[in-house]
């Protein structure tokens, strides 16, 4: 693919705007369904948009390259993403307000660093150490709403799974680079597993299935662009760029674009403390950034 640079910021500035309005339709469309209605929903219209883009990129026939132990490895990271991961962070979506759960989910790059470390046996630097305590130090400040001193959480329960989050996104990434598949085949795979299994919890679960215009549409557009298409469109951005930290920088932008469109969507008054906690987060992640680069 012939690389372009405008191009690829045009690809990787729309990823950020829609990544940044998925915080406000996770918490509009929990108001309406709950973390398992929204999974199952949004997780079936995410496998139809990895369906039709390897159809489109004509991908498919890649899916009989693949070995039985892939598959296999390949279904089982489709327990973690979609299931796993989502039902918790939808989970902590319904415990936290949006400003909150946002910002603590962002830390994930900083526990894939942590847990490279325990899996893949990468060295960890004073920079990766630095950065943990700024984050986690805005954790907190976010998570207390500032009130460090008597050390009071909105919701302990929320936070912790918020966390937890983290970690398993990190753990399925880190395992998806030991397999050598095309990232939107093997996210494809991935769902066409995980979806089932979704279903499958709730039939056991004896899980009601409402029906609900209002959470219907927000699944759709959770499972099109915060699990499908944005994907897509960043993966896009990353191989047409001839400079791929250009792009990974703009990431930053989404977290602060996010909470504009909880004031404004959600209706959630934005705290000091979360801007304060956040600006601590993304220095922290950006110390982080900075040590990769001297260690290089």
């Amino acid at each position: 693919m012939e690389k372009n640079q405008s191009k690829a910021y045009l690809f990787a500035l729309f990823a950020v705007l829609l990544w940044s309005t998925v915080a406000s339709a996770f918490k509009l469309t929990l108001a309406h369904f709950d973390a398992l209605q929204l999974l199952l929903y949004a997780s079936f219209f995410s496998l139809c948009v990895f369906f039709s883009v390897i159809w489109y990129q004509k991908k498919f026939y890649t899916l009989f390259t693949y070995s039985k132990k892939t598959y296999f490895q390949l279904a089982l990271l489709g327990l973690i993403n979609p299931f796993i991961y989502y039902l918790i962070l939808f989970r902590a979506y319904e415990l936290l307000p949006a400003q909150e759960a946002q910002p603590i989910n962002y830390t994930w790059a900083l526990t894939l660093t942590y847990l490279s470390v325990l899996i893949l046996k990468q060295k960890v630097s004073l920079y990766d150490l630095l950065a943990g305590v700024m984050c986690y130090f805005g954790v907190l400040v976010i998570s207390t709403h500032g009130d460090l001193w008597n050390f009071s959480f909105s919701n302990l329960t929320g936070v912790f799974l918020a966390l937890f989050s983290t970690v398993l996104w990190s753990l399925y990434w880190l395992y998806n680079t030991k397999l050598h598949v095309d990232p939107l085949v093997g996210l494809f795979i991935n769902f066409l597993f995980g979806v089932p299994a979704i279903l499958l919890y709730a039939l056991v679960t004896s899980h009601p299935l409402t029906f609900n215009l209002y959470g219907f549409l927000g699944s759709i557009y959770v499972g099109v662009f915060e699990m499908g298409i944005t994907f897509v469109l960043w993966l896009q951005a990353m191989k047409l760029s001839t400079n791929t930290a250009k792009i990974a920088n703009l990431i930053f932008i989404s977290p602060f674009l996010s909470l504009l469109f909880i004031s404004l969507f959600v209706g959630e008054t934005i705290l000091f403390s979360t801007l304060i906690g956040l600006i601590f987060i993304i220095i922290g992640l950006l110390v982080q950034q900075k040590g990769k680069k001297v260690m290089k």
